[in-house]
């Protein structure tokens, strides 16, 4: 007879909760919808980041023998930048959400800040797919 109670608990739990994310009214529930608006802006990024890599690995095909001068490629350039920028993000954000340290409100700013951060990031990359190499 226990174990009916205790499946039902863990349905409950594994549900997840019906946000209002139009008009958030608990702490909660804006810290959820904070990140699900990060979700999709890091999901663009991750669109536009596709884009350019290909831009820059044609890029590194197209000069061929020119980057014999020690220096790296296109691609790897701007995959080195990224993985800094990322750091950069997420060490930048968590500074951000610092100004609420401990509290409630420390998950939303974080996630406003990368939101932020990772909308302009997109805005950049979608910027070099459009300068001719």
């Amino acid at each position: 007879m226990i174990v009916l109670p205790l499946l039902l608990a863990v349905q409950a739990a594994s549900e997840a909760p019906q946000w209002n994310c139009a008009d958030p009214l608990v702490q909660q529930e804006m810290n959820y919808c904070a990140h699900q608006d990060f979700l999709v802006a890091d999901a663009e990024l991750n669109a536009q980041w596709k884009l350019v890599a290909e831009v820059m690995k044609q890029r590194d095909k197209d000069v061929g023998d020119m980057l014999d001068d020690g220096r790296p490629g296109y691609f790897q350039t701007l995959l080195d930048g990224q993985r800094a920028w990322l750091r950069y993000r997420d060490a930048h954000c968590a500074s951000e959400g610092y100004l609420a340290r401990g509290g409630s409100m420390e998950p939303m700013l974080v996630s406003f800040c990368k939101t932020s951060l990772t909308k302009a990031r997109t805005a950049q990359l979608r910027e070099l797919t459009e300068i001719e190499g």
